[in-house]
């Protein structure tokens, strides 16, 4: 069994919990269904949110999934000039016997465009 990182990324279209909670929740979700994943196989996630998303913390919404005894940390993005507003990103150390090439990174709404050359894009249609 190895430890590997697992990334993801979701835009939000509004600032809201609800949405905020929906999001997160898809692209945690998405990434567990794209490299066979149960929570017992995480070993911690980190969350990152760009500045102008204020209405509720995303490990908020992984708690709701059942990742209680999972370590999740917030965190702030860097504000660089001309980044991609609203987005939420993930970074997970997972145990899997996957080898490095074979994780899937999952990159959802607008954040599609963030790491086409990391991911199997898993664009989803803005509602």
């Amino acid at each position: 069994m190895s430890v590997r990182a697992v990334r993801g990324a979701t835009q939000l279209t509004d600032d809201t919990r609800e949405q905020m909670l929906e999001r997160v929740a898809e692209m945690v979700t998405e990434v567990m269904a794209a490299n066979q994943l149960e929570v017992d196989d995480f070993i911690s996630v980190i969350f990152t949110a760009t500045s102008d998303l204020v209405a509720e913390f995303p490990a908020y919404a992984a708690r709701s999934l059942g990742f209680g005894e999972v370590p999740l940390i917030c965190a702030r993005e860097l504000e660089i000039d001309g980044s991609m507003p609203r987005v939420v990103r993930m970074m997970a150390h997972v145990e899997t016997d996957r080898a490095r090439a074979e994780i899937t990174h999952v990159y959802l709404h607008g954040a599609a465009a963030l790491r086409s050359d990391l991911t199997k894009v898993r664009s989803m249609p803005d509602e």
